[in-house]
């Protein structure tokens, strides 16, 4: 997802869905962004009207590469209409960042290809701490509350295919 600042961003109303659930996973590290990302995700959920307690379950990893795991063991449980990622990889003085970047984006990519549910891509890849302050509550909004916007989205989108 774009910033939302964007200048050339379209913002439509947000469609209604009900009966709608939702698995959230929060990698562990660089947890003060992503923590920040799933805490908005849960605010705009909440103003959509879903229960925080029986619509929603956030699970943690330790870091951005398991998190295509977790999505999928959460896809085949059947239990949620959508699973949201929430990581944060800064770039550091090695390709390691390069690989982990790869690795998940290559992984959630492959899910949203191959599953029935979206899979929300809410990976931070920046180069410094403070771009992901900035996108993570800071000036440039936050990522989390997009990515909530964006999963009710898909779902109206996916239900609405299964009914033509």
């Amino acid at each position: 997802m774009s910033t939302s600042l964007n200048q050339g961003a379209v913002t439509l109303e947000l469609p209604v869905v009900t009966d709608m659930r939702v698995a959230i996973v929060t990698a562990e590290w660089n947890s003060h962004i992503t923590e920040a990302m799933t805490a908005d995700a849960l605010r705009v959920f909440g103003e959509a009207g879903l229960d925080l307690d029986e619509d929603v379950s956030v699970f943690h990893v330790p870091g951005a590469v398991e998190l295509t795991f977790a999505a999928s063991q959460l896809i085949e449980t059947g239990l949620f209409d959508a699973v949201i990622v929430f990581g944060c990889v800064i770039r550091g003085d090695t390709p390691h960042f390069d690989y982990v970047c790869q690795s998940v984006t290559q992984g959630v990519t492959a899910l949203n290809a191959d599953c029935d549910i979206p899979v929300i891509f809410g990976v931070l890849t920046v180069n410094d701490e403070q771009q992901a302050i900035d996108r993570a509550g800071g000036n440039l909004g936050n990522k989390g509350g997009e990515c909530a916007r964006c999963a009710i989205k898909m779902v109206h989108l996916a239900r609405t295919v299964k009914e033509l």
